[in-house]
């Protein structure tokens, strides 16, 4: 079996490489010597995934409980903020308290291991489930030397930060097996994981070598009837590019193309057939028992065997959708679930079929899979988002204008020659949002990771309180600025600084800036009871004072301004 050591000294080694060929080429050699029982979940944890994509359950396992676990091992509660000020990244920082240990542990663990105590952590449900996961995860951290334990934790949180990226990988398996590179990440398209795409690579046999199979997937396509003995496996959702305007929309797609109302609710893949009704959500966990009336309204459909992409939204009891949130407490939820469908009901809308009577669709053009997702939809009843095909821009700014005054987020806009390409950001689909912005106040920043190790980076963002004085946190962000940003505005906020704690600086709310963002949801985790959504800096407000900083009630107002009106299928 092999050493989650070796694993862990292979990951310090990519971490120390800046080529990318040599990465690769570290990774693949790695891989090539494991048998094939573990070299799937060695890819996998590379990339900084626990678990299979689409087979798990969340491990619900957060950095600040895993930090708590390593700090009470170590006995280092009381050096928290000394440690995080040194280390690099939150790995580093795990690896640094258990290094405090009195009895550093010899290198035991197996990879094989670790993946088993991810599964037996993912698993663990029922009212104790807490205490049980952190209980499972001590015992591992337990056993693990400080490098391990580094390592360990940057799987559990997604971050790797070595260089390995999932397209890097699939370079690797491609050089690995011989295969063009194209070839490769069409696999991936369709296994959504890239242990299986390491598995389909493979093909048959007892060796660990990646040597060329005879069973592939075909670029030209050839790969579309899906497995009719396989239990469903969804694809990673096709995702869409920005663009700043409809004007915009047709200079890219230079081609025919539709626009359709932008729902802001929450993505989902339902895959229809034999084996029932599945529904999986945009990270490719299954909430099949948290929707059971999206699992009714594919009911009709059951015995055409098809794959549909849509949102759902959640409704008050006008028929009114509700913000982000709101659906977003109905996603994986296993206990209470009528009681939750009575007070927060939610509405499917489909917008894509990929696949249909066993068969993938992802290669066939846009306009057809809609022509077919029309015929399933109105002959079942499913409501489709509102949808024209602009014939000049002056068509399109019209149906965007319209989508904003009536509560949408804006529109996609969607090549009708455009393929389905799961899991990348294509050009085929394109995405445009109103923007969206606030004056906001800094009053606290935190220490950075990575390569913003050493800046205040994350800054806490504050809306003026007239009524009570002060400010009131409505969200954080990092995103939007320069590193030169970031070096000018650290020296600036400790010029500011009022107290540290915890690698957070308290600072006098004095710099203002101009935050943009895609929308505003209740939070429990803010006074004002409101937060930002992907808030970014757009602009640093030299010309404002913190007293003209917008208000919560200008946030309140936006915040009410989202709602929507009721929703009419085509």
């Amino acid at each position: 079996m092999a050493s989650f050591n070796d694993f862990a000294n292979l990951c310090l080694a990519l971490s120390q490489t800046q080529s990318r060929l040599q990465i690769a080429a570290l990774a693949a050699e790695f891989l090539n010597r494991l048998d094939r029982a573990e070299a799937p979940t060695a890819a996998r944890f590379m990339v900084g995934k626990a678990l299979p994509q689409g087979a798990e359950k969340p491990l619900n396992v957060s950095g600040r409980a895993i930090w708590k676990l390593a700090a009470e091992i170590a006995g280092a509660e009381d050096q928290a903020e000394e440690i995080f000020a040194a280390a690099t990244d939150f790995g580093e920082a795990i690896e640094m308290a258990l290094k405090l240990r009195a009895e550093i542990p010899e290198p035991t663990l197996t990879i094989a291991e670790v993946e088993r105590k991810f599964a037996e952590i993912a698993a663990i449900e029922g009212r104790n489930s807490r205490r049980l996961k952190l209980g499972a995860l001590r015992d591992l951290l337990l056993r693990a030397t400080p490098l391990e334990g580094k390592f360990l934790a940057k799987i559990l949180i997604g971050e790797m930060r070595h260089g390995m990226s999932e397209g890097l990988m699939l370079e690797a398996l491609a050089t690995m097996a011989a295969r063009p590179i194209a070839e490769v990440r069409r696999i991936n398209m369709v296994e959504g994981d890239v242990g299986r795409t390491l598995v389909r690579l493979a093909g048959p046999g007892d060796g660990p070598s990646l040597a060329p199979a005879a069973e592939t997937v075909r670029s030209d396509g050839g790969d579309r009837a899906l497995p009719a003995g396989e239990a469903p496996r969804p694809l990673k959702p096709m995702l869409a590019q920005p663009a700043a305007n409809v004007a915009d929309a047709f200079r890219i797609l230079s081609g025919p193309f539709a626009l359709e109302h932008k729902l802001d609710g929450a993505r989902v893949q339902i895959h229809s057939g034999p084996f029932g009704i599945r529904i999986w959500s945009r990270r490719l966990n299954e909430i099949t028992s948290s929707l059971p009336e999206v699992v009714e309204a594919i009911e009709p459909l059951e015995k055409r065997r098809a794959i549909f992409d849509g949102e759902v939204i959640a409704i008050d009891p006008g028929g009114r959708p509700l913000a982000f949130q709101d659906v977003m407490r109905r996603f994986g939820r296993v206990r209470e679930v009528e009681r939750m469908r009575a007070e927060r009901p939610v509405r499917l809308f489909v917008f894509d079929l990929i696949g249909l009577d066993g068969n993938l669709l992802i290669d066939e053009p846009y306009e057809r899979r809609y022509a077919a997702l029309a015929e399933l939809a109105d002959s079942a009843g499913l409501e489709r988002a509102g949808r024209i095909i602009p014939e000049s821009i002056a068509d399109g700014t019209r149906f965007f204008a319209r989508a904003i005054a009536d509560g949408f987020e804006g529109v996609m806009a969607k090549a009708l020659a455009s393929p389905y390409t799961p899991g990348a950001r294509a050009r085929g689909w394109l995405k445009i949002k109103q923007a969206r912005t606030l004056d906001l106040t800094i009053v606290a920043a935190e220490w950075g990771y990575g390569r913003r190790h050493g800046w205040l980076s994350n800054y806490h963002l504050a809306a003026r309180d007239p009524r009570r004085g002060g400010f009131v946190e409505v969200g954080k962000t990092f995103k939007g600025l320069t590193d030169e940003d970031f070096r000018e505005m650290t020296d600036r906020l400790l010029a500011l600084k009022i107290e540290e704690r915890r690698g957070v600086v308290v600072v006098r709310p004095e710099i203002v800036v101009e935050v943009a963002y895609s929308d505003i949801q209740r939070s429990p985790q803010y006074d004002g009871g409101m937060a930002l959504r992907f808030a970014r800096i757009v602009g640093i407000r030299a010309d404002k004072s913190a007293d003209e900083a917008d208000t919560i009630d200008a946030v309140a107002a936006a915040f009410d301004r989202q709602a929507l009106k009721p929703l009419d299928a085509p």
